[in-house]
């Protein structure tokens, strides 16, 4: 078979525990791909309805409730155009990291993630139990397998949904920034292309939530490891990926390609964004700060301008009599 599909890739800031909010973005997002991109599909992040790390909240007797009356309004809402999106589903006592696919006002087919990260900053063996079956989907006649972030950095996932005859792997992710993490994705996703013979399409978060801070950088590789589309690192925005397949292949056509970040850049980067998100989502007006005179509460301030803007932050110096004249001249 011939054809092409156009998906695109939602990299989002959203809300812990605010499924309200969130579905409203996801619709925004959804109705401006329809739209203004003319879409065939929208790939959203890993828990999207719910954000990323819900943590005990999954916890609490009325979030299965409150996700699937989201989770149908979007479908509803929504209908003529085919939407992936993360969501924590509760069934026969057990919780799973699912994705679904929506069209036609209904859920078309689950996914539910089968490798829970459980190192570092991550514990989801302690809410989700493991999935065990692949889930391939059919848009615009190209079938393609669902993933969810961990278990793209295996090589298992991709090897069922090859057997099960997907030719394109799409993989929502919630991966949080660290020194060099875009690089390490890239790495690996070169890996996967390598391994299953299919390109891969993947979609990140972006933004703060509490000490966590995710950069974004979703991305599109063709099977020889080569980068279709590299979106901006710690910016929202929908970024499109035109694909061609026949019988010999799928091919990406070219799109965005932002380069990688500098270190120095990125880390600077990830300082604003969680600063800014931990200051908004939680409500706070603005920040107070103590200048020193030194470096550190210096670099503090820049960060916190330009987080939130000038008006938003104010300095206050405390000197003590121990406190040298050169401190107080350069805080001021």
């Amino acid at each position: 078979m011939t054809g092409s599909v156009r998906l695109v890739l939602a990299q989002l800031n959203l809300r812990v525990g605010d499924i309200r909010g969130n579905l409203q973005r996801l619709v925004d997002a959804a109705v401006h791909a329809r739209d203004e991109l003319q879409a065939d599909a929208v790939l959203f992040p890993e828990l999207a309805l719910c954000g990323y790390p819900p943590e005990d909240l999954l916890l609490r007797s009325s979030m299965q409730g409150r996700i699937e009356q989201a989770l149908q309004e979007l479908a509803t809402r929504v209908p003529d155009i085919h939407l992936m999106v993360g969501y924590p589903w509760q069934q026969d006592g057990l919780c799973f990291n699912r994705v679904a696919l929506l069209v036609g006002g209904e859920i078309a087919a689950t996914y539910d993630k089968q490798v829970l990260p459980n190192y570092k900053v991550f514990d989801e063996k302690r809410y989700f139990t493991e999935g065990s079956s692949p889930c391939v989907v059919h848009v615009a006649g190209l079938p393609m397998a669902l993933s969810i972030c961990e278990d793209i950095w295996h090589p298992e996932p991709m090897t069922r949904a090859r057997e099960a005859g997907a030719r394109l792997m799409l993989s929502i992710n919630a991966s949080p920034f660290h020194m060099g993490k875009q690089i390490e994705r890239e790495d690996v996703l070169r890996l996967r292309c390598a391994e299953g013979g299919m390109p891969v399409l993947y979609v990140n978060q972006v933004g703060g939530q509490d000490e966590l801070v995710f950069d974004g950088g979703s991305l599109a590789m063709a099977i020889n490891g080569e980068v279709a589309l590299r979106a901006p690192a710690f910016v929202e925005g929908l970024y499109p990926v035109d694909i061609d397949f026949d019988q010999q292949g799928v091919n990406l056509r070219q799109g965005e390609l932002q380069p990688l970040p500098e270190l120095e850049a990125s880390i600077y980067q990830a300082l604003v964004v969680g600063v800014r998100d931990y200051i908004n989502k939680n409500g706070f007006k603005g920040v107070l700060l103590g200048l020193s005179g030194g470096i550190d509460s210096a670099l503090s301030m820049a960060v916190a301008v330009d987080a939130l803007g000038a008006e938003r932050v104010e300095a206050v110096m405390m000197p003590y009599h121990y406190t040298a004249e050169i401190s107080i001249h350069d805080a001021a």
